[in-house]
């Protein structure tokens, strides 16, 4: 078969994918993926260095005239703000340090979907599943499973993850009660009204763990219906991790034998971090499914992830389709064909070495963050095994905006991810510095007190720094 051209949609560069990867994304756009930006009379604006603002745009009829600026040009314009606001992008948890985008862009050309059962093909070659299933298998021997006894896909995010690993549980547990902590992942709770689950919400320690004696409580007030129950391993705002041991040690303790708990793990942004630390994640323990975000911190263009469970737990889900010609136990069905294929060029560029350095450099960075805010005596904790810092919410919204932090209540996070460098750090602090000399200028306001959110020994308020503050 010959190479499928699209004449006016994608032309293929004179260069080879080792030159096209070395470019930077504003050089791309210069060299002819948007070769009329340079001939419109009308430029946009070239963006500054705060929050970009949303584009006033309308989708154009071609033919017609226009007095505005052309679409290469929006585009290149739009595609010079992103790659500026790289440089403050601190508090979510996407690794967008990646340089292979370049090298896999011709397979923009092709309509990739992986379709129905990773391990089965369809009658349509257009799909990567050969790609699919080698992330797969570098997964489950990750997470200690043979490859005979495992069963997953690449899915489109770890909310699917969490809707296919909880719906395991209650396909497999009809009667039973989901248990989550308060500081799980949104997902988990939509999971619970998606699939009109019971369910209990356990508390949480000061560190967003667990509260592991308010677990044996709900555990034995329900001890007559089996129990579903999600493990964070990693939480979305503090980063603290549930101790899966502990919990399979509470079950066991309240009478609750192996068939009657599903123990599903919602490891997405730890999930790549802990193997490396301490072996906790892992299916020679009886958990029932693990899933990770793939954009998190391997990292990808397109939002992606891993979900794994048991081989012999699948049948309750998959579904016969003729239309085409395979069985499906998915949640979407159809699935982006290209995010396989970004894994398995990731994880093989990097392969377990690389990634343990990522998780060193940025474990390492972290302890570095939290030490400059805590010698600038800011509010800051950080939990063990974690790149999740979290400080005293700033008071002005445009400073939050600018380095894009994620906020809740009185506290803000920095999530120190592979492309976050000490200079960015650095930045980061001397400006918030400079701007809280001016929020609290003169005694007219105090920085928050978040010692219920962070544990009185974190606090930095008047009140709390006085006795657990250090000079």
């Amino acid at each position: 078969m010959g190479s499928l051209l699209l004449e006016m949609d994608f032309e293929s560069l004179p260069m080879s994918p080792r030159s096209l990867a070395a470019m930077t994304p504003r050089s791309l756009a210069r060299r002819r993926l948007f070769p009329n930006v340079d001939n419109k009379k009308q430029k946009v604006a070239p963006p500054g260095d705060g929050p970009r603002k949303n584009l006033q745009l309308e989708v154009m009829e071609p033919g017609l005239k226009n007095d505005g600026p052309s679409l290469d040009t929006i585009l290149v314009n739009y595609l010079d703000t992103l790659t500026q606001r790289v440089n403050y992008h601190l508090g979510y948890p996407v690794n967008i340090c990646y340089d292979h985008y370049a090298t896999l862009a011709p397979l923009l050309q092709f309509h990739l979907n992986n379709c129905g059962d990773p391990f089965l093909q369809n009658t349509v070659d257009f799909h990567s599943k050969d790609f699919e299933v080698a992330v797969l298998d570098w997964f489950a021997k990750l997470w200690e499973i043979e490859k005979d006894q495992y069963w997953g896909y690449v899915t489109n995010g770890g909310t699917e993850g969490n809707l296919h690993g909880i719906l395991l549980g209650r396909e497999l547990l009809p009667e039973g009660i989901l248990y989550a902590s308060k500081d799980s992942h949104y997902s988990v709770f939509k999971a619970a009204r998606m699939y009109r689950m019971d369910s209990e919400t356990i508390n949480t320690s000061v560190n967003g763990e667990m509260n592991y004696s308010d677990l044996r409580a709900k555990l034995l007030q329900n001890k007559d219906k089996p129990a579903i129950i999600n493990v964070t391993i990693g939480t979305t705002f503090k980063g603290a991790i549930d101790d899966l041991d502990v919990i399979l040690e509470t079950l066991k303790e309240c009478g609750y034998s192996q068939d009657r708990f599903y123990i599903h793990c919602d490891a997405a942004l730890c999930g790549l971090m802990t193997p490396f630390i301490n072996n906790m994640i892992s299916f020679k323990k009886p958990i029932g499914s693990v899933t990770i975000s793939g954009h998190k911190f391997l990292g990808c263009p397109m939002p992606c992830g891993v979900q794994i469970t048991r081989k012999s737990y699948i049948n309750n889900l998959s579904t016969n389709v003729e239309y085409i010609a395979s069985v499906d136990a998915t949640i979407s069905g159809s699935r982006n064909g290209l995010t396989p294929i970004f894994l398995w060029y990731s994880l093989s560029a990097k392969g377990q070495v690389g990634l343990q350095k990522d998780v060193k450099r940025c474990l390492d960075n972290a302890k570095y963050l939290k030490n400059r805010l805590q010698q600038a005596g800011i509010s800051v904790m950080l939990n063990e095994l974690s790149i999740i810092v979290v400080l005293e919410r700033p008071r002005d919204h445009e400073f939050v905006r600018r380095w894009q932090l994620s906020c809740v209540k009185d506290m803000a996070h920095v999530i120190v991810m592979p492309g976050i460098t000490r200079e960015m750090l650095d930045n980061f602090v001397s400006e918030l510095v400079q701007q809280r000399k001016q929020w609290y200028r003169d005694g007219k306001a105090e920085a928050p007190c978040v010692g219920e959110d962070i544990g009185a020994q974190n606090c930095a308020c008047s009140y709390h720094k006085i006795d657990y503050i250090s000079p």
